[in-house]
């Protein structure tokens, strides 16, 4: 109101007093009023504290001066006294025109008495202010009122109950409403809201935040696949006899020091979810959901496994056994089982490591149990077959093959020499874990199918992982793929381990050596012999039939067992193993998925077990198998890329691990002695 007062020193002099006495008196009865409403009750200001400004009555305007009067004329009139001269005329012009005014004209004259000086003054003085629309308001249409709006007061020293209020100060200012004390101005321009925040990766652009609560126990369900009835229905009768039934579960469920040594890798995850506390807990939440009897982990934490899983796991039933990775290296694999369920017969921890060898230069290790299962009491005097479980992490790079072959080829030696029997067979075998290799893949097909011919083939083909049949130089695979100081055969057999011959058993039983209790040696005194009665001075007799020489009687050496011909840069095995999973989902038409490294699914973790081979009437190349002593009972599904990538991949809130658990169920033949 200021500035409107020194832009009027421009104007004639009439026009000047009339303009100011008429804003002066315009502000002091809008002043009293607002006083007047501050004071009132709420329902007298309703909406959003605005209204349209109307005109005083007669009576109303006469108490409002009658009051001005007799409190605050002499401060008004002492403050513009000691301002300039220029004020001091204006302030009297003005007074003079109060007295003067005429309180009963109507609202309709204010507004043309209004629009009429603005004119006069935009006309005479060129105004520098910005037009409505340079402010982005609306222009009121004529004869209409402006809308008004509430605004803090901000009482100044020359005035106790106006404020003037600068120009912009409600677009830069926010004020929190007190409704006990308000005036009124043009209603401002709603501000723009800002904005959500959006996360942002380097590399992968912009990221909207996920929704605050998603249905991962929906988007992520398994389905549990039951086998036990089909086997009714392919004629298995009901005589056939109890089976000791188990599960058995395989996890990666990533080292905290991995994923960190690898955080580009897990950018589209929250932080929080990333914290090993939170992880474990899911972890753990996770075990006791499934229950399994046996539980076989990868990338295991060796602080994490003797300060929380060990504990946990040991409350929960399991006793487990853990082997590090060799070298500088802090994770490993661990087997836990439930000693209500199994006794151990032996644990056989396996190195891959090498000292002095190229090929076995890597740290990967693996885990063989031989489990006897406990029958329960009910079924009285029978007998199980024991439980040979193996596991292991095999190397990850893809382009090193070889070393992928000769770490297997380790592991499968030393199931060969924990697994056999005395006959010559093998008990019951599961081999589970991260194998870093595709389905039908060279590696995954040695293991199926029980041979491989390497001679010649691409280090980076092996595990399938990656293409790299586009650069110049390739690795390629040569025989022998191992040199003979490893001490494997290519039947990945440890050589100690080969069947000796049948003689060499006979030589050395115990029934062979009470033999010799009558030969012809025996039944001679010795030189020097001190006669004592009763202990030298017998003769041994030979029983009746006995023949004089043992020797005489050995029967002739058989020949050997015929060894199938072998050509060079082929490894085989004889464990006949297949895979639980089929890696793919017919439901959905889409492979299955146990992880997803860069947000691309793919298969790498499996359970093998043995089975027995039938005769290939497919032609497809593949060995096929059907049940033997171990009986495939049930799985839990896996899922597809798509499903993953709808629960923001691996690791997310629901699944704290970058891999997914597989799960089967099994039956043993329960026999009696």
């Amino acid at each position: 109101m200021i500035a409107s007062c020194l832009c009027y020193l421009l104007l004639p002099a009439a026009r000047l007093c009339r303009a100011l006495s008429r804003a002066l008196s315009d502000a002091f009865f809008t002043c009293r009023k607002n006083a007047l409403l501050a004071k009132s009750s709420p329902p007298q200001v309703e909406g959003d504290f605005a209204m349209a400004p109307q005109g005083l009555d007669q009576e109303e305007c006469e108490g409002l001066l009658q009051q001005w009067r007799e409190d605050g004329s002499s401060q008004v009139f002492s403050t513009v006294s000691e301002g300039p001269l220029i004020d001091k005329g204006l302030a009297q012009s003005s007074l003079a025109l109060l007295m003067d005014y005429p309180g009963e004209q109507d609202a309709a004259s204010e507004d043309k008495w209004y629009s009429r000086q603005l004119s006069d003054l935009q006309a005479a003085e060129n105004l520098e202010e910005p037009s409505p629309e340079v402010l982005g308001e609306e222009s009121l249409p004529e004869g209409e009122g402006p809308t008004w709006a509430a605004v803090p007061m901000q009482a100044g020293p020359q005035y106790a109950d106006c404020t003037i209020l600068p120009m912009g100060a409600l677009a830069a200012e926010e004020w929190e409403e007190d409704p006990a004390v308000v005036a009124w101005s043009l209603a401002p321009e709603p501000m723009p809201q800002e904005e959500a925040p959006i996360w942002s990766f380097e590399g992968l652009g912009q990221l909207q935040p996920p929704p605050v609560e998603i249905p991962y126990h929906e988007i992520l369900w398994r389905e549990w696949e039951d086998f036990s009835t089909q086997l009714d229905m392919q004629g298995l009768e009901a005589g056939d006899g109890p089976q000791f039934q188990f599960t058995l579960m395989s996890y990666n469920i990533l080292a905290q020091d991995l994923m960190q040594q690898s955080s580009e890798l897990y950018l589209h995850c929250h932080p929080d979810i990333l914290n090993w506390n939170y992880r474990f807990a899911n972890l753990m939440q996770e075990f006791q959901h499934w229950d399994p009897d046996i539980l076989c982990l990868q990338e295991v934490q060796e602080d994490h496994y003797w300060e929380q899983l060990e504990p946990s796991l040991r409350m929960m039933g399991f006793t487990c056994f853990y082997k590090r990775r060799t070298g500088c290296k802090t994770d490993g694999c661990a087997v836990c089982y439930k000693p209500t369920r199994f006794r151990l017969l032996c644990a056989s921890p396996v190195e891959y490591f090498r000292p002095g060898l190229e090929l076995l230069n890597r740290d990967n290790v693996g885990l063989v149990l031989l489990l006897q299962p406990v029958v329960p009491e009910g079924l009285g005097q029978v007998s199980v077959a024991p439980l040979c479980v193996a596991n292991t992490h095999i190397l990850y790079n893809p382009r090193r093959g070889d070393v992928k072959l000769a770490q297997m080829a380790i592991l499968l030696a030393e199931v060969d020499k924990v697994a056999r029997l005395s006959d010559g067979s093998h008990c019951p075998i599961i081999l589970c874990g991260d194998l870093n290799s595709v389905p039908d893949s060279p590696l995954y097909n040695f293991i199926r199918d029980g041979e491989l011919q390497y001679d010649g083939m691409p280090a980076w083909k092996v595990s399938g992982q990656e293409d790299f049949s586009h650069q110049l130089y390739q690795r390629k695979l040569q025989a022998p793929l191992w040199p003979s100081a490893l001490g494997i055969t290519d039947g990945c057999q440890y050589v100690t381990s080969r069947h000796p011959k049948r003689s060499e058993r006979r030589k050395y039983s115990r029934d062979f050596l009470l033999r010799f209790r009558f030969c012809s040696i025996a039944c001679q005194r010795p030189v020097g012999l001190v006669l004592m009665e009763g202990v030298t001075d017998t003769k041994p007799e030979r029983p009746a039939g006995w023949a004089e020489s043992v020797l005489e009687e050995d029967t002739p050496e058989p020949e050997p067992e015929p060894i199938s011909p072998r050509t060079i840069g082929t490894i085989q095995h004889c464990l006949h193993l297949t895979s639980v999973y089929t890696h793919f989902l017919p439901q959905h038409c889409r492979p299955e998925v146990t992880t997803m490294p860069l947000g691309i699914g793919t298969t790498v973790d499996y359970i093998f077990f043995s089975a027995e081979s039938c005769e290939n009437g497919n032609r497809t190349g593949h060995r096929l198998y059907q049940d033997g002593t171990l009986k495939l009972l049930g799985r839990l599904s896996l899922l597809s890329e798509e499903i993953l990538w709808a629960a923001n991949g691996l690791p997310n809130p629901f699944c704290s691990s970058d891999h997914l658990c597989l799960l089967a169920s099994f039956g043993m033949e329960v026999t009696a002695p």
